[in-house]
């Protein structure tokens, strides 16, 4: 049961260099000839995205300085790093916020088969909602509505092949009640995306998660500088593994998390659990791909779309000590409990024993996000509650050759192995 902690490189948030968007001669030199920038001289100053909070750069020691009570053979060893300052969410992703990526998905894929029909003529009647007036942007409209840039795409099949020429229009309305939907073939197309009726149980109608495929392209920087392809196209099924409640735990009975956990109202502020890394790396293109779209609707001038991903583990162990050195713990102190007797952290207090008062702040599974103190950053179960994958790969080795200066290790021998995962969680012992 995994955490995704949304990252973006302060750094990296400077304005986009314009190539255009208003006549004049930015590009030539001023009369004199000298070469004078024409550029406005206001300084840039990060917006801080919500929900996230800002982690200065810095230097510390990275690694376990403390006594090491598991005696683990892998231990890492000693070495001061610097990272740069960036922005991390100041608590774990919650359900409620997975189920937006998860709706993002269903609806744009209902969307895609809806427009794909309409420009085949498949639709019939004249209900509101049918299917032709789900069609791809660039089929409805006037030519003489639409920019040159937009005729130009068009034309040539969009930038990448085809996506800008098939735009979704968003702002026709999906039906999921089946006693509104408006004709047949609407019908078709929406309960293609549920469980076919002789494979349901009790008759129960659900989607069938199976489907719920988010393709995005990513951009790989390291083969790019290596002269290989770095272009890359992933696709990923986004639903979460609600089976992990079964699976962690053998002859024990979770079978009401299992039912509930991630989509019930109950559990919509805890912490989203069952993602893969490669799930997470999914979300944080979609957090991405939100701020990138929301950011070409604002009339206002348009900076370089701020890019979400997961930290490398050394932000994580960075962001996790809040400031301090040398601290056990995200809180400072070397106990697990405050002057009340409250713990500090969501984890297993003693053997067998998942919930040794409930008056001191102990949950027996996951707790909500924001119910234990937060460190000297602002950041909040940053030990305890939820493990949390990081960006860097499970490999001992890397503490000896990565870099001092934001060390991260990523090529291609890389891909595809076990990847580190940080902060522990509610069923780990604390020591």
């Amino acid at each position: 049961m995994k955490r995704i902690v949304l990252l973006v490189s302060a750094a990296l948030l400077t304005a986009a260099c314009s190539s255009g968007g208003k006549k004049g001669n930015s590009g030539r030199p001023d009369t004199k000839g000298e070469l004078v920038s024409k550029e406005s001289s206001k300084s840039f100053v990060a917006a801080r995205p919500h929900g996230m909070v800002a982690i200065p750069g810095g230097s510390f020691v990275m690694g376990q300085a403390d006594q090491d009570f598991t005696m683990t053979p892998e231990k890492t060893q000693l070495k001061t790093v610097t990272v740069s300052s960036f922005f991390m969410d100041e608590a774990e992703v919650t359900n409620a916020q997975y189920r937006l990526f998860i709706n993002y998905v269903r609806d744009s894929i209902a969307r895609t088969l809806l427009a794909e029909a309409a420009g085949g003529g498949q639709s019939s009647g004249d209900g509101k909602g049918e299917a032709r007036n789900y069609a791809y942007l660039s089929q409805k409209g006037d030519k003489e509505n639409k920019s040159g840039y937009q005729q130009f795409l068009e034309s040539q099949g969009g930038r990448n092949g085809y996506n800008e020429a098939k735009r979704l229009d968003w702002s026709v309305p999906l039906d999921w009640n089946v006693n509104q939907y408006p004709d047949a073939k609407y019908a078709e197309i929406l309960e293609s995306m549920y469980v076919a009726p002789d494979k349901r149980e009790n008759n129960k109608r659900i989607l069938d998660v199976t489907k719920l495929q988010y393709r995005y392209e990513w951009e790989d920087i390291k083969d790019g500088s290596k002269g290989l392809r770095s272009e890359k196209k992933t696709s990923i099924a986004v639903y979460p593994d609600t089976t992990v409640w079964l699976r962690d735990f053998n002859y024990a009975y979770n079978e009401p998390l299992f039912d509930q956990y991630f989509w019930h109202m109950a559990y919509k502020d805890y912490p989203v659990v069952g993602v893969t890394w490669d799930q997470a790396r999914a979300f944080t293109d979609y957090k991405t791909k939100a701020k990138a779209d929301s950011n070409a609707r604002s009339k206002k001038r348009r900076y370089a779309p701020m890019r979400f991903r997961l930290p490398t583990e050394a932000e994580w162990e960075y962001a996790a000590r809040g400031g301090l050195e040398n601290a056990a713990y995200p809180w400072g102190g070397p106990y697990l409990m405050d002057d009340r007797a409250c713990y500090l952290a969501n984890f297993k207090p003693k053997r067998g024993n998942y919930i040794e008062d409930e008056k001191k702040g102990t949950y027996m599974y996951t707790a909500p996000v924001k119910k234990f103190p937060k460190n000297g950053y602002g950041l909040y179960d940053m030990a305890g509650n939820v493990a949390e994958w990081t960006e860097s790969p499970y490999n001992n080795s890397t503490y000896q050759f990565s870099s001092t200066l934001n060390p991260y290790i990523s090529n291609r021998a890389y891909v595809d192995v076990k990847k580190t995962v940080r902060g522990g969680s509610w069923k780990d012992i604390g020591y």
